[in-house]
């Protein structure tokens, strides 16, 4: 029964308030979640990010339907907030969502503490959820990525 932790920085081209902004709204989660996991918010709007706040959600990371619930534990606006796992998949998930300023734009750091189920037999899955979680927080990357564009950049000129 080992807790493991899954740590993953990207740094965005702006400003720290914008950023935290879009990741303060829990409906911009489904923006980052890959459709292959089914993501679906349960919980009916208005989504008031604070810490206390309970948010529901469905999710398919299987390929079968599970019921997720996250407690906010902590938020700091606009440098952290700190979800955590009251029922889903894992026996413990535990999510730091840092934000500083670095560089002219905004670090983003993820930290997840986890915590496999149905032990000692989770073990068993352990490369499998791994190889699963990389491949979520690289997609959420990507997404992110692409959300976050630097605004103005080049322009094309074609002379013909």
């Amino acid at each position: 029964m080992s807790i493991r932790t899954l740590r993953r920085t990207q740094w965005l081209p702006r400003p720290r308030a914008e950023v935290f902004a879009f990741f303060q709204d829990p409906a911009n989660l489904a923006k980052l979640t890959p459709p292959w996991l089914g993501f679906h918010v349960l919980t009916p709007q208005p989504l008031e990010m604070r810490a206390g706040a309970i948010f529901d959600y469905r999710v398919n990371p299987l390929g079968f339907p599970q019921y997720w619930r996250t407690l906010i534990e902590s938020y700091d606006a606009p440098n952290s907030f700190v979800d955590t796992q009251l029922k889903g998949p894992y026996k413990l998930w535990h999510h730091t969502h840092r934000f500083e300023d670095k560089d002219g734009g905004t670090l983003i750091t993820d930290e997840v503490r986890y915590e496999l189920p149905f032990q000692p037999f989770g073990e068993l899955a352990a490369c499998e959820i791994e190889r699963r979680l990389d491949s979520i927080f690289a997609y959420r990357e990507s997404a992110v990525a692409a959300l976050f564009k630097p605004k103005g950049g080049s322009m094309k000129i074609v002379i013909a």
